[in-house]
């Protein structure tokens, strides 16, 4: 095992203009003419109006500014080169916190809640809430390394434990995620208990072996079904074939932007406001540019392939996260609903519920302020 090394993200002017030149000759195929162009797939005018900010506004070179604004690492862990953000704030190593993003998101997803979280005091909160945060990319995406083949969660998850313990020294730690961030620090609670402390979801990971004890849970199970035979597609085309999109999407910027913001608008909570206010324009290409950039739209789609190969979501008879686990349901979460809390218990040993008053599946950058508060209070109980 290596010792930690800087990191920065350096994208020359070439590499940058070589993406540009794609997208700006992007052959756009047809797009049907009807009033919902995204029940089709992307929407047509929203993605030609990211296509010309990509092109003619976006300030690229800010951009890789604002991702080198904390301080960020590689270090091997077995055979990957794990790429971390390490933010040392108000807790000066006491207060150590694993946060995990997902598909088709990015160590970017938690940039609106890095400084709340590492200087509460700098916004109007207590330094007693501060944390140490440590924010890796998952392995096969972004700035980590890449492997030769699918590889899942429940490994992620013992490299990341080793980060926290053997790379950082942190004897225990808080472990936080959404998406496939959830099902990682699930397997963390799950394998890792002597180690992490508790752990956040805003997504709830695990499936108890008994299947559906009460007419609630078999009705969410019929909705979760319906929803994923209207959303799921990608899921089912990830977890399949995922080399086929490969294909299609290798050295195609445009197609791969179409395939993330998908994911972005059908997930997010549109409720209260739009999908464009909802994310900025920047916010969705910088993401977007950390997949292209670093060539990872491939080895995130076999991330899906990978859950397969390990076994799946449903727990073994008799097998339970024993690791004291809170959780936030955001309510605009529309593929990947929370269960009935009795459901989650099985699988879980569920300590605190909370039911957040608006935001979707990407937390994190859609209400900062409440996932920080969250949090905050989760770390609190766990004390």
């Amino acid at each position: 095992m290596s010792r930690l090394r800087p990191f920065e993200v350096n994208w020359s002017a070439a590499e940058v203009e070589a993406v540009l030149a794609r997208v700006r000759d992007y052959p756009w195929p047809p797009a049907p003419e009807v009033p919902d162009g995204w029940a089709y797939g992307c929407d047509e005018a929203f993605l030609r109006r990211l296509c010309a900010r990509w092109t003619e506004g976006y300030d690229w070179r800010a951009a890789v500014a604002e991702l080198n604004r904390y301080p960020q690492f590689t270090a091997q862990v077995e055979d990957f080169d794990l790429h971390f953000l390490h933010v040392v704030g108000e807790a000066k190593g006491r207060r150590p916190l694993l946060l995990s993003h997902g598909w088709p998101g990015s160590c970017y997803e938690f940039w609106g809640v890095i400084e709340k979280l590492a200087w509460p005091s700098r916004h109007g909160g207590e330094a007693s809430d501060a944390f140490d945060l440590v924010i890796p990319s998952l392995p096969g995406f972004g700035f980590s390394s890449k492997p030769r083949r699918p590889f899942g969660q429940r490994a992620t998850a013992r490299l990341f434990n080793t980060l926290m313990t053997e790379v950082l020294g942190y004897d225990r730690y808080l472990a936080q995620g959404g998406d496939w961030g959830a099902f990682v620090t699930s397997c963390l609670g799950l394998d890792h208990p002597d180690r992490v402390k508790a752990i956040h979801l805003n997504m709830i990971g695990f499936r108890p072996s008994d299947g559906p004890q009460s007419e609630a849970e078999t009705a969410w199970l019929a909705r979760t079904g319906a929803a994923m035979d209207m959303l799921g597609a990608y899921f089912r085309l990830q977890a399949s074939k995922p080399q086929s999109l490969a294909w299609l999407g290798a050295g195609n910027p445009v197609g791969q932007a179409a395939w993330i913001v998908e994911r972005f608008y059908d997930w997010c909570d549109r409720r209260e406001a739009p999908f464009e206010r909802v994310f900025t324009q920047d916010q969705l290409l910088t993401n977007i540019m950390i997949y292209v950039m670093t060539e990872s739209f491939t080895t995130g789609a076999w991330y899906y392939r990978a859950l397969l190969e390990e076994g799946g979501v449903a727990l073994t008879p008799g097998q339970k996260c024993e690791t004291p686990t809170a959780f936030a349901n955001f309510p605009g979460e529309a593929l990947y609903t929370a269960p009935p809390r009795s459901w989650a218990e099985r699988a879980y040993n569920i300590v605190r519920w909370t039911e957040m008053p608006r935001g979707g599946h990407f937390a994190a950058m859609e209400q900062p302020d409440l996932f920080v508060d969250d949090v905050r209070a989760f770390a609190r109980e766990a004390a």
